[in-house]
């Protein structure tokens, strides 16, 4: 019997409206991994926030951070794979955003351990993103005055939430740069707003679902998504399924179409393919 994989995206895909998994996925799912399916996430999450979240998940394999820039094991608690922005990029990239005024948050791995900088919580949403990331799950953040501070870290990654209007002019610039890999999608959860996340040009979904496929032995691998992030998750999958909320670009992609988020239709689809003579 060949070794599958079954791997979703978290927000709006995996979680409900409230960023939370229900328990009848949590059921499912962990009734599905009792029969010996495999099951991880691939998210723009850490793991200080993807972790927690994902607890009653009985979860055996790595799973995807930060839109692939770790593949981290949740129950060693270390990173088995992490892609680092190179320092000529980084250092393009903070010219760019301070041409432009724009701050966020800076993610960089120090000896095992996720640190994330800021300049300022000037903007409704970086008020928002630090305020829910320190009172729901305990995260510590650095400030510090410019980002140009931490070169020659390891930074990983970099994330800002704003207007499309915005974020598009830098966005533009940014994906010009050598090295650099840019997300850029809609907020799942305020329609206003936009992601912007950098990282190494090495760093993807599709990069790190492929480096599960090759290290853990896959034959096949299957996936779940919701927003523009998830298509190169996509890419790296046999089968594909689109929540019924996902964007119309997302359902064209995939193999077909599940309930959504909402409607536990990741959990049912797993239990569907494992009952699924092979």
């Amino acid at each position: 019997m060949s070794e599958i994989l079954y791997i979703s995206d978290l927000d709006g895909t995996l979680l409900d409206t409230n960023a939370e998994v229900m328990p009848e996925t949590v059921r499912l799912i962990n009734e599905a991994a009792a029969g010996g399916a495999k099951f991880s996430f691939a998210t723009a999450r850490t793991a200080v926030t993807a972790v927690p979240i994902t607890s009653g998940l009985n979860i055996s394999v790595p799973v995807v951070l930060m839109n692939g820039v770790c593949v981290y094991d949740i129950r060693k608690k270390e990173y088995v794979k992490i892609e680092s922005i190179p320092d000529e990029a980084f250092a393009e990239m903070t010219g760019v955003l301070r041409n432009f005024h724009l701050s966020g948050f800076l993610f960089s791995i120090t000896d095992g351990e996720l640190e994330t900088c800021y300049e300022n919580t000037d903007s409704e949403n970086a008020r928002r993103f630090y305020q829910e990331r320190t009172e729901r799950y305990g995260k510590l953040f650095i400030k510090i005055n410019d980002f140009s501070e931490r070169a020659g870290k390891n930074n990983v990654y970099f994330s800002v939430t704003d207007t499309r209007e915005k974020l598009e002019p830098v966005y533009e610039l940014l994906k010009k740069i050598n090295g650099l890999h840019i997300n850029f999608y809609c907020d799942v959860y305020n329609k206003k707003f936009w992601y912007m996340e950098v990282s190494s040009a090495k760093a993807s979904k599709y990069n790190a679902v492929m480096f599960l496929r090759r290290k853990y032995g896959f034959d096949k691998v299957v996936g779940f998504g919701d927003n523009l992030n998830d298509l190169p998750l996509f890419r790296a999958c046999d089968e594909t399924y689109a929540v019924e909320n996902a964007r119309d670009e997302v359902k064209s992609a995939a193999t077909g179409i599940i309930p959504s988020n909402t409607e536990n239709g990741v959990a049912l689809k797993i239990i569907d393919l494992v009952k699924r003579p092979h």
